[in-house]
Parts: structure tokens; sequence; C-alpha cells
């Protein structure tokens, strides 16, 4: 049985260990080149989502699924969602990624986004892929906010409500208020500023048609500086919370940490600059079904390592061996989740 929580084997370049360098590095390297299919996802409430299918599709309708949530406004064309699938895909599992709502190519219908504790999408996702595969194992991958959304999931439905055998959070900001907080300091803001940029231009357009129940007006939305600003005046009134700190309090996932029934794996980097410091100091203590990771260095899902005489991921590689370890159990994973499951149940 693995530790509860080590120091993971990241090691950053000599001379690229800084944060920012470690966040912004993959946006400067070239991506994998992936081949997809697009599904239009619908949903029990009328609106849908977009799943992107990685090319070649297993024809085996058991081999093993990798389904990933993207995080706050990334998308398909994010650095590391093209590594994790690529890596999922090289390795003969069925690689998917979900779209939150209004991500994918086209927007969404209903006068709503998406948020950090939005989890029933996801359920609705991995129960539809139970139903079409039912015999395949099921690992999901959140990564920052698909990452703080994931966590709150699996805590809500325990060791039975879910189809998966395990969990991987990656850069997660499992404390909402602290997130925005640090966002709004220093070099951080850079980070603030074009998240900023690309929620406003998305909403935009739908205030100036009349489609969200908001009170703002498109200078009111522009004046707005911060996303703690952004998710008092946007975020919250959409999903109904009261506020920005209603949503920060009710959405953030790290306070559930110790009611995890599915075995997951956090991965997060104490130098991340979307995030303080010491972060898991702030939180309740992990269960015994999580096992943390932490790294000295790394930033914000950056994690760039020197290997084979090139920059490389880390992250695809250190997926790589947590989905080989998956792979290799065989059908005894299903021993395992039963196991799970009638403990829960008990």
């Amino acid at each position: 049985m693995r530790e509860r929580q080590q120091e993971a084997d990241f090691a950053p370049p000599r001379g690229l260990s800084n944060p920012h360098v470690q966040t912004l590095l993959p946006r400067c390297l070239p991506r994998p080149r992936l081949a997809r299919d697009i599904e239009q996802f619908e949903l029990p409430d009328g609106d849908f989502v977009e799943l992107n299918w990685i090319r070649p599709i297993p024809t085996s309708s058991t081999a093993p699924i990798l389904v990933l949530f993207h995080g706050l406004e990334g998308s398909f064309h994010s650095p590391y969602a093209r590594w994790l699938l690529a890596t999922a895909s090289r390795m003969g599992w069925r690689a998917v990624l979900m779209h939150f709502r209004g991500c994918g190519s086209q927007p969404n219908r209903l006068p709503r986004a998406y948020h950090s504790g939005d989890t029933a999408d996801a359920y609705w996702l991995i129960a539809e892929l139970s139903r079409r595969y039912p015999g395949a194992l099921k690992v999901a991958t959140g990564v920052s906010l698909g990452g703080n959304m994931l966590l709150k999931l699996v805590a809500e439905q325990g060791g039975s409500g879910l189809d998966l055998a395990g969990a991987i959070i990656i850069s997660a900001p499992l404390d909402l208020a602290a997130s925005a907080d640090t966002l709004h300091q220093g070099f951080s803001r850079i980070y603030e500023r074009h998240l900023l940029r690309a929620l406003k231009r998305k909403v935009a357009p739908r205030l100036v048609r009349g489609e969200l129940p908001l009170t703002l007006n498109g200078e009111a939305l522009e004046r707005i500086d911060s996303l703690r600003g952004y998710d008092d005046a946007v975020t919250a009134p959409l999903h109904g919370f009261k506020g920005a700190d209603d949503y920060y309090r009710r959405a953030s996932a790290g306070r559930l940490l110790g009611d995890i029934e599915l075995p997951t794996l956090i991965l997060h980097a104490d130098d991340d600059p979307f995030m303080p410091a010491g972060l898991f100091h702030r939180l309740p203590q992990p269960s015994a079904a999580v096992h943390l990771e932490i790294t000295h260095h790394g930033g914000h899902v950056g994690f760039m390592e020197w290997r084979n005489k090139r920059l490389s991921p880390w992250l695809a590689r250190r997926l790589a061996r947590e989905l080989d370890g998956w792979a290799s159990l065989g059908d005894a994973w299903r021993s395992i989740a039963d196991h799970r499951l009638s403990r829960s149940d008990s």
C-alpha cells in the first residue's frame, strides 16, 4: 500500500524552477497532434456539453477509459489536455475530454455557464459511460477547476455512486476563496487578467442579446477587475449562490478531503501561483483513500522536466505510471470495487 502523502519524483530543469516559468512553459512547446470525434452529449435539463473522443478509438468495448475534465476556460486545445489525452490513447485507453458548458465549439443553450462546484454534468457523463461500456475500467482526471469539481463529485457520491476505479486530481484550487485572493496579488494578476478576458469575451455578447438573467450591463462587466468580482456579479447569481463568498464556501472541495472513499491521486505543486503556499495545511486531513503527492516546484499545471534531451511534461509520465498501475490489475479491479461498494453500503 502506498503512503498517504509523499514528495513526488518531479524535478525541474536547472534554471527553470521558477513557478511562473513552469506555468507558462507548456504554452511555448509543441503539443501532440490528435485526431478526434466530437459528440454533442445531451443533458437532462435540455442543455448539452461537447465530448472529444480521441482517435484511433479502441474496438473493444472493455478497453479502459480515461475521462478528462479541463480547467477554467480550458479546452481540448490546452497543452495539458493534449498531453494527457495523447498519453492515454497511446496506452490503448479510450480517451475522452468533456468540455464544460460553452467551452466547446458552440455556446450552450441555457442562461447559465459552468462553475467549480458544478458536478451534475460530470455525473451524467460517467453514468452514460457506465451504460455504454459496463465492462470497462474507468478513471477520471480533473485539472485545476476540473480537479476541484471532480473531487467534490467523488466526495458527494461516496464509494458506491460512480462507476470509477479511481480519480486523479491535478493542480486543483481546493480553497476557492484563497485561490481568488492569491490570483489578485503580485505577478499572479497576469493569470487573473487572462482568465477575466476569456470569461468576459464569452459572456459579453450574451448580455447584449439579453440571454442572461443578470442586472449588470456591458460597461459594468468591463469594469470588473478581479475573479472575485466576476464571481460575485456573474458566476454566483447565474447559478443560485448568494454571492462570491457563498459560492466559494459551497463549491470548494478541500473541506471534503476526509470524506473521499474512491482511490484518488492528488498532484500539487507547493509553489502553484494560483494558490497560497502550504495549501494542504489549511485543509482537513485527507481520508485513507487519498494519495497526495506534493512537489516543491511545478507551478500551475506546469511540471516541465528535462528528459531524453528535451523538455517534457512530467504530468504525462506520471499519468502513464498511474494508468499502467490500474491496467495491470486486469479484472482484479472489479473485486476492489466490489469491496469498496460493500463497505460503503454497510
